[in-house]
């Protein structure tokens, strides 16, 4: 395992770009410069938790529909909080289909 810049392992590193949703990913692309795999999974975070959080928002101001698909948006968010999360820890680059080619293609 490589170290990052900030001193952890990467794959660490990597967690905790998901722990805290958008705002960890936020926090490490900011002060991780070097590490790519670091920085992907920090890009994918803000990307895919920041979307979630957005259409969670949205839905929440349509009273029925908006519970219904509050719950489902909720559900889906804590599904790949935990895939996210395990996979960067086992030191994969795992890519969402959208959000990942998104990632590499804003860190270029």
């Amino acid at each position: 395992m490589e170290k990052t810049s900030i001193g952890l392992d990467e794959n660490v590193a990597g967690l905790l770009c998901y722990v805290l949703g958008w705002v960890s990913g936020l926090i490490l692309i900011l002060v991780e410069k070097d590490n790519g795999f670091v920085r992907f999974h920090a890009m994918q975070s803000i990307i895919v938790f920041g979307t979630i959080n957005v259409v969670g928002i949205v839905f929440g101001w349509i009273p029925v529909v908006g519970i219904v698909v509050g719950s489902l948006v909720g559900l889906l968010a804590f599904a790949l909080w935990i895939v996210l999360m395990v996979k960067a820890y086992q030191g994969e680059m795992y890519k969402l289909p959208v959000a990942g080619d998104l990632a590499e293609k804003w860190l270029r």
